[in-house]
């Protein structure tokens, strides 16, 4: 959730949705997701929505985050109407959503479920950085509904986790995903145990980044990400490579550390289905973002959050304050939105879809992309399973370049 936000259409003050976005709800899979913006300390590579506790200033606070929230998903239940919308994910990212209270995260998804019903075996996850969770809150999270988790592990190695400003002891991650499985996240089924790696930070040897991917999987998660870094504008790291003080990530450093993760995963047993993204098997693949990159609809509740719904697409105000302003005031949070054509929709099926093992359906392309297929698959960046088109690995590597050559 990138901290700045986009230009777009004016919202009005109910947050209500046109007919054409309301028409189709309950018939798409539909998730929620809970942002809550709150470190202890920035990372410096960080351009997400968060803030510390000098930078919220009044009017904000972790206290009262939960009934705010809660607020939102009673909105939501407005907006959308009386019609009949089970809530197949839910998903609390930002920050550090275990900075809260194991009870006001339960107290959310109460209130989702209360509003709006639960789909049977609906996927609950949390995020949680190695250090903010102990065993009684893992406990405390698992009676509260939560079934997946996905620990901010990023590296094993000592210096490069003090490069990101990383504040956990790497020896915390075993230890944390031990005590996941006493609580009872091994027998909630599916990918209930995922960690997140970053590969590429300046400093980091093919040697650390090995020794990170098997460090991760010394643990035997059910599922495993693994990104990029990226140098984003305003943040303290982009300042660091700037001043000379860091290099840039380098593009063949890169291509080579994910090769590394991507055999190494897959001797393991972790298959990618998602360019960042491996799984024991399909039941572990997280559902929730496969709802965002299928094109289903969500609700984002808390701070610069995005939403879709039927083709409506809208970001909150961005800082906790004036959200808690709005919430307060009885007013939709929501800053803007834009209304997607659809051809708009048809480009980003095209760039979300082919970062999927699944792949694209060949008749999503018009006829300039149909016309650019054989010559991708000729240079070995896509095959073609029946009647959809897959990324190779080095396909996944030049995703972008794909799509370029598929839309005109």
């Amino acid at each position: 959730m990138p901290s700045a936000l986009p230009a777009g259409d004016p919202v009005p003050e109910d947050g209500g949705l046109p007919d054409s976005a309301l028409a189709g709800v309950g018939s798409r899979p539909f998730g929620f997701y809970v942002h809550v913006p709150f470190c202890t300390v920035r990372c410096g590579y960080c351009d997400f929505n968060t803030y510390t506790a000098d930078e919220l200033g009044p009017g904000a606070s972790r206290a009262s985050y939960a009934d705010t929230a809660i607020a939102e998903v009673r909105r939501a239940r407005q907006v959308l109407g009386d019609v009949d919308v089970p809530v197949s994910t839910v998903f609390f990212g930002g920050g550090t959503p275990t900075l809260l209270d194991p009870a006001d995260l339960s107290n959310i998804v109460r209130a989702i479920d209360h509003e709006f019903g639960l789909a049977p075996g609906a996927e609950v996850t949390t995020e949680s950085n190695p250090d903010s969770v102990d065993l009684v809150a893992l406990e405390a999270l698992r009676a509260g509904g939560f079934n997946r988790l996905s620990f901010g592990m990023q590296s094993a190695v000592p210096h490069v986790l003090a490069v990101l400003d990383r504040t956990h002891d790497p020896l915390r991650v075993p230890q944390v995903v031990d005590w996941a499985r006493q609580a009872g996240f091994e027998q909630a089924g599916g990918g209930s145990i995922s960690l997140d790696l970053i590969y590429g930070t300046p400093g980091e040897s093919i040697e650390d980044w090995a020794t990170s991917v098997d460090t991760a999987l010394a643990s035997s998660p059910d599922h495993v990400s693994a990104y990029s870094l990226i140098v984003e504008e305003g943040t303290a790291l982009a300042r660091r490579v700037k001043r000379g003080e860091l290099p840039m990530p380098d593009e063949d450093d890169l291509a080579d550390k994910y090769v590394l993760v991507d055999e190494r995963l897959e001797a393991a047993g972790l298959s990618w289905y998602e360019v960042s993204n491996w799984a024991k098997d399909d039941a572990s693949r997280c559902r929730h973002n496969l709802l965002y990159w299928t094109g289903g609809d969500w609700w984002g509740v808390g701070p610069g959050a995005h939403s879709h719904v039927g083709g409506v697409r809208w970001w909150n105000v961005k800082h906790p304050a004036a959200y808690a302003d709005r919430i307060g005031a009885d007013r939709s949070p929501a800053h803007a939105r834009e209304l997607l054509d659809e051809d708009s929709r048809r480009i980003e099926r095209v760039l979300l879809e082919l970062r999927l093992r699944d792949g694209l359906p060949a008749d999503a392309l018009d006829a300039h992309g149909r016309a650019a297929v054989p010559g991708l698959v000729e240079r070995g960046l896509l095959i073609e399973h029946g009647a959809r088109l897959v990324p190779t690995r080095t396909g996944r590597l030049l995703a972008d370049a794909i799509v370029r050559d598929l839309l005109p």
